[in-house]
């Protein structure tokens, strides 16, 4: 096995083992608590730019399945292709065991050229996450470590928008037109495609937009936000085009980066978190409720509660650390999570979410 090594800009060096791709790679560095799913999170497009680092030892013990289109849509992953930059693992488990599996993690990150780095001691790693934030990092695979790395090499912070690169590029429509279903615009700024299958299940035609696409002159009867990467103060465009439907009475429904959105059109502030929240362990509260919910996250930002207009409030609370999980409107069709309803993988608790979406329809 080939050495590799991961270096974080504060100097720290994690030594390990490459496998996959035999290369280098360059992104933030964040890591997330899922026991299982990889799959599925390796091929959200909210880990656009990222390394991601799993805080479970065991990886890649079940293989990856191969994926089928259908109706152009992924059956099993989250979009066409792997988003993270690179993997960063305890143990990778080279013999595999699933009746669906067909390759390898190892090999179909090798045909994507997605490195990845095993051996690495990824509990040390979490608490220099945890304690100093996340932060920029490189993948050294062709060979072992030893030196400095040049500041250019870290990935410029905050300079492009993965939004941009993680979004479709033209109008997708998904169901018949004339079939007298109702409308949902979605706007893609990185959308899983568990989102558009839960909505398609739902029995509504699904237009997808670009992310700064003004889809002002569609006929629909609700707006999505989706999920997607980044910092949402790179999306003016989009956030120009949503303040501009709070002035109606059409329903809005927004996940993770479209709760954020949804909150800056509205006039509220968001933030970076320290290290963000990723995983399918994160418990959260209704607010004004005693009830909590299990729910699956990958976001790095989040909404400040004291910045909410006086229509708006607060729909939910992550327990871990008190910040915001959701936005609501007071008297309008309004709402908006931080967290994943649609769960793949994860809890699947808050899936009603989306047929109270439906419901606002009319439908």
């Amino acid at each position: 096995m080939e050495k590799a090594s991961l270096v974080l800009e504060n100097g720290s060096v994690f030594r390990g083992f490459s496998f996959g791709h035999a290369g280098d790679a360059a992104g933030e560095v964040v890591f997330g608590t899922s026991m299982v799913g990889y799959p599925e999170s390796l091929t959200d497009p909210s880990f656009e730019g990222q390394i991601l680092v799993s805080s479970y030892p065991l990886v890649g013990n079940y293989g990856v399945l191969e994926d089928i289109a259908e109706d152009g849509l992924c059956r099993y992953y989250e979009s066409e292709r792997i988003h993270v930059r690179g993997l960063v693992v305890s143990e990778y488990a080279r013999e595999y065991s699933h009746w669906s599996a067909k390759k390898s993690l190892d090999r179909w990150l090798e045909e994507q050229n997605i490195p990845g780095i095993c051996g690495v001691d990824t509990r040390e790693l979490t608490k220099v996450l945890r304690e100093s934030g996340a932060m920029r990092g490189v993948i050294c695979s062709a060979g072992s470590f030893d030196g400095e790395i040049a500041p250019d090499a870290f990935p410029t912070a905050g300079g492009e928008n993965p939004v941009a690169e993680a979004s479709c590029k033209e109008v997708v429509r998904y169901g018949e037109e004339g079939n007298g279903r109702r409308t949902v615009v979605l706007v893609d700024c990185g959308v899983k495609h568990n989102i558009l299958r839960c909505l398609l299940r739902r029995g509504v035609n699904v237009v997808r937009v670009p992310w700064n696409y003004d889809f002002s002159q569609i006929d629909y009867d609700g707006l999505f936000l989706s999920n997607g990467p980044g910092d949402p103060d790179l999306c003016r465009e989009t956030i120009k085009h949503i303040r501009r439907e709070l002035s109606g009475d059409r329903p809005i429904f927004g996940i993770c980066l479209g709760s954020q959105l949804l909150a800056k059109a509205a006039g509220a502030k968001t933030y970076k978190l320290k290290y963000g929240h990723r995983g399918h362990n994160q418990p959260v509260r209704r607010c004004g409720e005693a009830r909590c919910f299990v729910t699956s996250q990958n976001h790095g930002y989040a909404v400040d509660d004291s910045t909410l207009g006086g229509e708006w409030k607060p729909f939910f609370t992550n327990m871990n650390d008190g910040t915001n999980e959701g936005i609501i409107h007071e008297h309008k069709p309004f709402f908006s999570v931080q967290f994943h309803p649609e769960a793949a993988s994860g809890p699947t608790d808050t899936a009603f979410l989306f047929d109270r979406f439906i419901e606002g329809m009319g439908a």
